[in-house]
């Protein structure tokens, strides 16, 4: 078990101390231990006395909600007093009265709202989310026991023992049990992917991390710290020590589960609003009641002077107001939404998170896997004298995918077009710095790019033929595409995934692009390699950054009598230095040869770069077969260290990259068409960000730049609030600048979505208003900390969620629309009925609560399920606070109440005094009134449902029966639920106080249908005209039906200290 309660000021020293800046001196040092700690570690009595002063090496444990708390929370609301108070009245009627049928009325009644209640506050428990889940799956991370040295000698305790200080030894598969500076290394490897985001294993060191000057050392990205091990990750490679600096909530992920537990709680926009009905209800409620009192006792015949006659009529009125349906049906409109998000991939964890999706004015998404396919692919390939683009999503294997286009990524990026090479490479996917943070994963980075100072001119092709090998717009053959990259799919030790894909593979996937451009080619790699076996190699290393490999001639190679084929393959830089020749065309043969234009594959290289493309240079040569034997092992001189020198020829470059997934180019275009903006956040380069940016339809003339991690680093808060709106995208950025970015846009007032998969995104899940963990590449981590998972890692997702989040909002209004009225139809007709001198109330409390609970919530689960309307995406965001009850919606409601109130009351005003049935007595007169009204309400509710499944488009039209099988459904289930109560004997009489109707009585209902449907559909009519004159009747701009923004955090909410333990997160209140 864990630690309870909230962590106090932090006893150790860890979060002050900047130990990978240190020197293992410096930091046993700064400890106050002994100097030879490394060898002897602490004696027992000094681990038992730090482990009183620090705690054990556990994580802090939320605190539970318990069950009574949980039901308490459920039943803690107004309107369940209201029927707990009727439901008590009820009861001692029924102990005190004499008579049999009002007896048994009134224990009917209690069992019916004690089931109301019961099943309202299971179905609110059921749906509770799982914010607990997140600290457990960070305490699941953890390790159980660990090697330390304690009095000289190696021992083996459980892992909540460690304390400062300790010395602990770590090896193949351990998980490190605390945060460690290491001591000594033994090719040592730490797996840090939950952590830090980076997939390779991080090589470790013992040697202190120089920081640069005036740089702060906590701005050292965790994957820089490579004289460090931090808990719950895991050893890849090799063994080590190192001596626990940090141990339980002062760990890395110790922070981050501070952060996920310090969650402040809220409710959803919807949630609130609910609230707020009810409040209202209430009011109302407490209001009718009193009237309804006051006109029993004071005016009724019947009830006159009759306290407890008049009490209990007045409780009729309340039971009849209170929508007992409504939480149901609202849980039944989210859980349907999950339901087919659920089948789109889109797996939301908190039903109310569906309607925050709704109002999400920003989508910050990560760019590798959710915007991109996650799959290097070969983009181009450059020759001599023209550029072919592949066709990185096709499915067929035919050499068409291959074309010739010259104008394709044949000029610089707009945004480089003025820079110099050694710019161009400094933003770009071949720098060899790599990414932010992390090593580069391009082994063939360029050193140096040196461009001429006319670009323009030297990327001209000198002799342009545009008929070889093959017309502009034309596919060459399958044997040139062969010839072209065989150097790539020769010269390589990969293995192709099972259809081309990424299951099973092996290798670089810069290098896996060569071969699965040629498989779809319709290239045999297999057989090619069989064909072409390897004679000798020179092994890649990044000291040269190249790979060289001598086979036997193919028959398309064109090789002359007793030559050996050489292909080279490597960073384009230095294979441009080691070419005498290119190849014509990219076409094979001696015959085809000319001298090379260095300077053309420079400014290609560059205009390559710019576009953010990794490129590739692709080499070729015959050499003699005696120079060489079978199975040589050549070093890099067999390249760059010929007497002749130069000697290669240049076949062509090879343009890589992690394309755009098709259907988040429509995705984003939907999203801008429905007024959300999309911005990427990368730890990729600032030209390969912008460039899918710009493929993607992220970057255009408004937000026409991109600022990277450093930029931000060194913004205040108030100059970061204004670049977050003027860029949409952020490249080298670290998962703390996601959370100053996020913060950024709220304090705009902006609602944002976000997407994560490390641990290390949890706090920035957690601080968006929406969080997005990945499904398929996510941590339990951050899918426990996230509101919504994908199943698939495919942006155009998030924005189907946004859609049905929508729809979720209108489905609710539309949900509204129709109970409201059955609801406040069913009070007002108690008391109107006594005003007009009715000698009952024209409907039962048995009849109101079947109404209540079955009517209603059978025909609001059609409006709850409502397909989107057409339209729904290409209006702006919901606005923050807007009203879920606005006026036009508040004039239909009152619409739909005054109509069915006065069908209902009228219609029991005509049986009551209609002499054709004068045959019956007064109980019988009374049951066919009752039968009467009760068919009015129900099957009026049936118009209102109708009407109210558009919210502009006439229903008047068979739409209105179409696209919804729920509606026909609910009318047919309800129909014979009427008829059903209606007629068979007992059950009309003796629990619904009513009897058979007759052909008039059914006039009456259908005649009461029409008019209100009528009615209804004439003032949609006269709102759609109004709409059409640009009327605001969606109350976007009425400050009334709008509760404003929250107040925006303020600028010091947007600091970033070491693990982001000051900011103010949020979790959905569920």
């Amino acid at each position: 078990m864990g630690k309870k309660g909230v962590v106090e000021e932090n006893p150790q020293m860890s979060e002050n101390s900047p130990w990978h800046t240190m020197t293992i001196e410096e930091t046993i040092k700064q400890m106050g231990l002994k100097d030879d700690l490394p060898k002897t570690g602490l004696s027992t009595d000094e681990a038992a006395s730090r482990l009183e002063k620090f705690g054990p090496n556990q994580m802090t444990e939320k605190d539970k909600t318990t069950l009574l708390q949980r039901i308490w929370h459920q039943i803690n609301n107004v309107l369940v007093y209201v029927l707990i108070t009727v439901a008590v009245v009820s009861l001692i009627q029924a102990v005190t009265t004499t008579d049999g049928d009002t007896r048994f009325t009134a224990w009917f009644q209690v069992a019916l709202i004690v089931s109301v209640i019961t099943l309202n506050t299971w179905i609110g428990i059921y749906q509770e989310g799982n914010a607990e889940k997140a600290a457990d799956a960070l305490k699941n991370m953890l390790s159980t026991d660990a090697r330390v040295i304690r009095g000289g000698k190696e021992v083996m305790i459980p892992a909540g023992d460690i304390v400062p200080g300790d010395v602990c030894l770590l090896g193949l598969g351990d998980k490190v049990p605390a945060d460690l500076r290491l001591t000594s290394v033994s090719n040592l490897a730490t797996g840090e992917a939950a952590l830090t985001g980076e997939a390779v294993p991080i090589d470790k060191t013992t040697d202190a991390i120089p920081v640069e000057g005036g740089l702060d050392p906590e701005q050292v990205p965790l994957g820089d710290r490579k004289n460090m091990g931090y808990s719950a990750t895991l050893v890849s490679v090799g063994s080590g020590i190192g001596i626990a600096i940090s141990t339980g909530d002062f760990t890395q992920i110790g922070t981050i589960n501070r952060l996920v537990n310090q969650t402040e709680t809220i409710k959803t926009d919807v949630l609130k609003q609910i609230d707020l009905v009810s409040k209202y209800l209430f009011i109302c409620i407490c209001t009718m009641c009193l009237a309804t009192f006051f006109t029993a006792f004071f005016y009724s015949e019947t009830y006159k002077g009759k306290v407890l006659d008049s009490i209990n009529i007045a409780l009729v009125c309340a039971v009849a107001m209170v929508p007992e349906g409504l939480e149901a049906i609202v849980t039944l409109t989210y859980s349907y939404a999950v339901k087919v998000m659920a089948s789109q991939n889109a797996i939301v964890r908190a039903l109310p998170a569906v309607e925050t999706l709704g109002s999400v004015t920003v989508i910050c998404s990560d760019k590798t896997g959710t915007l991109t396919q996650n799959i290097m692919s070969l983009t181009a390939f450059v020759t001599s004298n023209a550029r072919y683009k592949n066709d990185v999503d096709a499915a067929d294997r035919v050499p068409m995918n291959f074309v010739r286009d010259d104008s394709y990524l044949a000029e610089r990026a707009q945004h480089d077009l003025k820079k110099s090479g050694s710019e161009i490479l400094a933003a770009g996917p071949n720098n060899p710095q790599g990414r932010r943070g992390k090593d580069p994963s391009f082994h063939f980075t360029t050193d140096s790019l040196h461009t001429t100072d006319q670009p323009n001119e030297a990327g001209k092709v000198a002799s342009p033929d545009d008929n070889f090998p093959v017309k502009q717009g034309e596919s060459p053959t399958q044997e040139w595409i062969q010839s072209a990259l065989s150097c790539g799919v020769l010269c390589s030790k990969c293995v192709l995934g099972e259809g081309g894909g990424r299951a099973g593979e092996i290798g670089n996937p810069t290098e896996l692009s060569i071969l699965r451009a040629s498989y779809f080619c319709g290239i045999d790699i297999e057989e090619l390699k069989n064909d072409c076996p390897i004679v000798a190699e020179v092994p890649f290393s990044s000291d040269y950054k190249f790979m060289a490999t001598v086979h036997e001639p193919a028959a398309s190679d064109n090789a002359p009598a007793g030559k050996l084929v050489a292909y080279v393959k490597g960073a384009p830089d230095r294979m441009v230095k080691q070419c005498k020749f290119q190849a014509k065309g990219g076409v094979a043969g001696e015959e085809n040869v000319e001298p090379v234009n260095e300077d053309y594959w420079i400014e290609q290289i560059a205009i390559l770069s710019s576009h953010g493309l990794r490129v590739l240079g692709l080499c070729r040569a015959f050499i003699d077969k005696d120079s060489v034997k079978v199975g040589d092992n050549l070093g890099p001189e067999f390249v760059n260290g010929r007497p002749e020198g130069k000697w290669l020829t240049m076949v062509g470059l090879c343009a890589i990259m992690d394309p755009p997934r098709p259907e988040c180019v429509q995705a984003i275009k939907e999203a801008h068409g429905a007024g959300v903006r999309v911005a990427m956040i990368t730890g990729d380069h600032k030209d390969t960000a912008t460039a899918i940016g710009h493929m993607l339809g992220i970057v255009d003339e408004k937000f026409s730049e991109a600022v990277t991690g450093p930029e931000l680093d060194a913004m205040s808060d108030e100059e970061l609030c204004e670049v977050v709106l003027t860029h949409n995208v952020f490249a080298r950025a670290s998962p703390q600048n996601k959370i100053r970015i996020v913060k950024a846009l709220q304090a705009k007032g902006e609602v944002t979505s976000m997407t994560g998969d490390g641990v290390n995104d949890a706090p920035a899940l957690k601080a968006a208003n929406m969080g997005v963990a990945m499904g398929k590449e996510g941590t339990d981590v951050a899918r426990e900390a996230s509101e919504m998972i994908l199943a698939d890692d495919n942006f155009a997702t998030i924005v189907y969620a946004v859609k049905q989040g929508r729809v979720v909002w209108d489905n609710l209004r539309k949900v509204l629309l129709v109970n409201t009225p059955i609801n406040n139809s069913q009070g007002l007709s108690v008391l109107l009925g006594l005003l007009v001198s009715l000698p009952n109330t024209p409907i039962t409390a048995i009849q109101i609560l079947y109404s209540n609970f079955i009517c209603a919530v059978t025909l609001g689960f059609v409006t709850a399920i409502e397909p989107a309307e057409d339209g729904i995406m290409v209006i702006p965001p919901r606005t923050v606070g807007k009203r879920l009850i606005g006026r036009f919606l508040f004039l239909r409601i009152v619409i739909g109440t005054c109509l069915l109130t006065g069908c209902v009351v009228g219609s029991a005003v005509i049986i009551n005094s209609h002499s054709r049935y004068d045959y019956l007595d007064v109980k019988g007169r009374e049951q066919m009134m009752r039968a009467c009204a009760f068919n009015v309400l129900d099957f009026g509710a049936m118009s209102v449902m109708l009407s109210a499944r558009f919210a502009y488009n006439s229903s008047v039209h068979p739409r209105a029966f179409m696209g919804n099988p729920a509606a026909v459904g609910s009318i047919v289930i309800v129909t014979v639920l009427q008829l059903v109560l209606t007629y068979v004997p007992g059950l009309n009489s003796f629990v619904f106080g009513m009897r058979g109707l007759d052909w008039f009585g059914w006039i009456l209902v259908l005649l009461s249908m029409v008019i209100v449907f009528s009615v209804m559909e004439i003032e949609k009519a006269i709102r759609r005209g109004l709409k059409a004159k640009g009327a605001d009747t969606d109350d976007r701009t009425t400050p009334f039906f709008t509760d404003g923004p929250s107040e925006a955090p303020g600028p010091a909410s947007m600091t970033m200290p070491k693990g982001a333990s000051k900011l103010n997160l949020q979790e959905l209140s569920h």
